[in-house]
C-alpha cells in the first residue's frame, strides 16, 4: 500500500462512458476494458466503489422535456443505472473479480438493497461495490449520489471519468483556446458554472472535505495511474 495514493475511492462513471463506438446502449469492448481497469486496481488491494449514470439508456430530465412526467422519467433513468450496473458486475465477474451491485431502490430479483454497512462489509472483502439506483429519490443526480456515497463508505476521493481529460474554461470540442485546469477550488467550480458535477454534489463534497478529480475514461490506464498517484486531469479541492 506504500506505492498507492487512495485507500478506497469512489469511481462516477457516466452511462454514456459505457456506449464506446455504439450510438445507444453499452459497447461490450468498452465495458470489458473499464471492467480491467476496475479489477487492475483491487488487485492492488484497494477498495472500490462504483456509481453509473443511466444516460446511455434514459435520462429523466430529457425524458421530462418530451412531456413524461419528470417522477417517472427519473424512475426509468434510475432503472437504466441498475441495467448499466448488472451489466458492470457481468463483466468484472466475468474476469474474475468479485462484484456486488446495491441499488437504492428495492430490485430483489436482481441485486441487493443498498445499505451502508452491507456496502463497507463488502468492500473490506475486497469486492467491487456497484451503487445502482443514483440516490433513490427523483430530482438528484447520479452525481449527487456519488457524493453522498463517498462520503457514507468513507472514500478518500470521488473520480469523476468523461469523455475529456479535465475540466476546462470552455468546451475544447468548440474553443481550441479552452484552458485545462490542473485544480480548483469548489467554490470556483460552482461560482463558474464550470459544470464539472451537478452543483449539489459539489457543495455536498464541498462541505464534507471530500476532493474530486476529473479524468478521461477514453485514455486506458489511466485509472491505475491516479491510483499511483499521477496527477491526471483535474483536481478540486
Amino acid at each position: 500500500m506504500a506505492d498507492e495514493a487512495y485507500h478506497r475511492i469512489l469511481l462516477k462513471l457516466s452511462g454514456e462512458a459505457l456506449l464506446g463506438n455504439e450510438d445507444y446502449g453499452i459497447d461490450p469492448n468498452m465495458i470489458h476494458r473499464i471492467a480491467v481497469e476496475i479489477g487492475n486496481v483491487t488487485r492492488l488491494n484497494i477498495q472500490i466503489a462504483v456509481v453509473i449514470g443511466g444516460g446511455n439508456i434514459f435520462r429523466g430530465a430529457g425524458l421530462a422535456e418530451s412531456g413524461i412526467d419528470r417522477v417517472t422519467g427519473d424512475h426509468m433513468g434510475m432503472l437504466a443505472t441498475v441495467m448499466n450496473s448488472l451489466a458492470l458486475q457481468d463483466a468484472l465477474l466475468g474476469i474474475g473479480v468479485d462484484a456486488r451491485v446495491m441499488s437504492a431502490i428495492s430490485v430483489h430479483d436482481v441485486c441487493e438493497d443498498y445499505i451502508r454497512r452491507r456496502a463497507i462489509r463488502h468492500l473490506e472483502k475486497g469486492r467491487v461495490v456497484i451503487c445502482a439506483g443514483g440516490t433513490g429519490n427523483p430530482f438528484f443526480t447520479t452525481d449527487t449520489a456519488a457524493a453522498l456515497r463517498a462520503i457514507e463508505i468513507g472514500a478518500d476521493i470521488v473520480l469523476k471519468a468523461t469523455k475529456v481529460d479535465g475540466v476546462y474554461s470552455a468546451d475544447p470540442a468548440l474553443d481550441k483556446q479552452a484552458e485545462l485546469f490542473e485544480e480548483l477550488s469548489y467554490d470556483r467550480v460552482i461560482e463558474s458554472k464550470l459544470g464539472v458535477m451537478d452543483a449539489n454534489a459539489v457543495v455536498l463534497c464541498r462541505d464534507q472535505g471530500m476532493p474530486i478529480r476529473v479524468f478521461s475514461v477514453f485514455e486506458e490506464g489511466n485509472l491505475g495511474r491516479l491510483i499511483k498517484g499521477e496527477a491526471i486531469g483535474t483536481l478540486v479541492s
